[in-house]
């Protein structure tokens, strides 16, 4: 009995699809091989879901092949009710039972709908360790630590990415040392080599520890030395951050030579150490370097330069510089709106300071208040800070702007308003206000 033969009409589809369209399907195994094909090489996830809708439309039957594909050419589109969508037809078509294709719908859901993902978890009766590191990752991008330590401590088995995902979820959420043991339990297993991300994790923790993290992040750099790693964009971005923050700039720039790729971040992070530390002259010139190379800077490389021309006192540097940034394409930050407004405010153009505080379209936080305020008080600047006490006072946060309010009590101690120092005095010990240790205004 001849095959039946179906032609299919797929109007203004890329041309590197034609081979696919143009053929009748013969028998299915050759229709589905050239389906996967064509989804696999779509450019684009629209251009795939535009595939699997047309195929649909037209009831030509899927494999699992063909759908997984589909799935995760879908999964950065991060839209829940078109994973949804795919859900409901993989449990049409059976597939659900498909290890590979429900690993996959799980990942789809732990990127567009954390809940989502749960719930499949919880109603899939066949987990494997893919399965399980997807739980710890998601629970980790929503803020848990807790929840994907349960998961981990429940895995049946754990793979180094299993490890990794762990360590990552808790350097991610600030918990250091608990990162610190799960790393070393990993290491004095022996039974999984930790991989780049595990390494890539711990060290980035040290990076926020800064000298406190100086020892590990020595111990992991000589780690990756040792196993002959290269030093890839990511882990040698993260070395050369860990160590400007601990004021060790000629190891940052050690690392950074040797690096033979470098992405934007990684100019950053070198540009915002040397600022960082006063090394203003070397910042700039490192920036300067990186417009020759045809790199265009980021919201962070802009603050970092902010920073250096801050710490200099070079007034007409910032103003070129925080203009620059338009011309890249960005929109300032209220980061950079902070660096140039303390940069005026340490030069002493006070009402230039106000003005750009008055016309910003940020709301001014503590940081930027404490910059003018300060400046205010170094200046003696009293009428212009007395502009602003009562917007200030309106917003500053009792638990942890204390510091503020120490500086308002000045200057109206400096000024000899007394009843309003001891009216500021009175109103830290009713909103029992604290001052964030370790904390500055710069």
């Amino acid at each position: 009995m001849e095959e039946r033969r179906k032609q299919i009409s797929w109007p203004n589809y890329p041309t590197h699809h034609a081979h696919f369209l143009i053929l009748p399907y013969l028998v299915f195994s050759d229709h589905s091989t050239l389906l996967t094909s064509a989804i696999i090489n779509a450019s684009s996830p629209h251009e795939a879901l535009d595939l699997y809708s047309q195929v649909h439309r037209q009831s030509i039957p899927f494999d699992s092949f063909s759908i997984l594909f589909t799935l995760k050419s879908c999964t950065p589109l991060h839209n829940p009710n078109l994973i949804a969508h795919l859900h409901s037809h993989i449990l049409k078509l059976g597939f659900i039972s498909h290890v590979y294709v429900a690993t996959s719908l799980l990942h789809a859901y732990a990127v567009a709908s954390f809940d989502d993902a749960r719930k499949l978890f919880d109603e899939t009766p066949d987990r494997n360790i893919v399965t399980w590191n997807t739980m710890i990752t998601g629970y980790s991008k929503s803020g848990e630590v807790k929840k994907p330590f349960a998961v981990f401590k429940a895995m049946p088995l754990r793979d180094a990415v299993s490890w990794s995902a762990m360590i990552d979820a808790f350097m991610s959420n600030g918990k250091w040392s608990s990162g610190l043991a799960c790393f070393r339990e990993m290491v004095a297993k022996k039974r999984f080599k930790p991989n780049q991300r595990a390494v890539g994790s711990l060290l980035w923790g040290c990076a926020q520890l800064g000298s406190l993290g100086l020892l590990v992040g020595r111990s992991a750099h000589a780690f990756i030395v040792k196993n002959g790693w290269d030093l890839d964009v990511e882990i040698g971005t993260i070395l050369i951050d860990t160590y400007a923050k601990c004021g060790l700039l000629k190891y940052s720039c050690i690392v950074f030579n040797l690096m033979q790729q470098r992405n934007v971040t990684t100019w950053t992070a070198l540009i915002c150490g040397y600022a960082q530390h006063g090394h203003s002259d070397e910042a700039l010139s490192l920036f300067k370097a990186m417009l020759e190379m045809g790199v265009a800077p980021d919201d962070g490389a802009f603050s970092g330069i902010l920073t250096a021309c801050s710490r200099k006192g070079l007034v007409e540097g910032g103003r070129k510089y925080f203009n620059m940034i338009k011309q890249f394409g960005l929109e300032p930050k209220i980061q950079q709106y902070g660096c140039l407004i303390d940069l005026f405010c340490k030069a002493g153009f006070l009402e230039e300071a106000y003005q750009i505080i008055r016309t910003m379209q940020f709301e001014p936080d503590c940081i930027i208040w404490g910059s003018f305020l300060l400046a205010c008080k170094e200046h003696k600047q009293f009428q212009m800070a007395e502009r602003v006490f009562e917007q200030v006072l309106e917003t500053l946060k009792p638990e942890s702007d204390g510091g503020i309010y120490s500086v308002i009590s000045d200057l109206y101690i400096l000024n000899e308003k007394w009843d309003e120092a001891e009216r500021v005095r009175k109103l830290t010990v009713k909103q029992k206000v604290r001052k964030r240790g370790g904390s500055g205004f710069i």
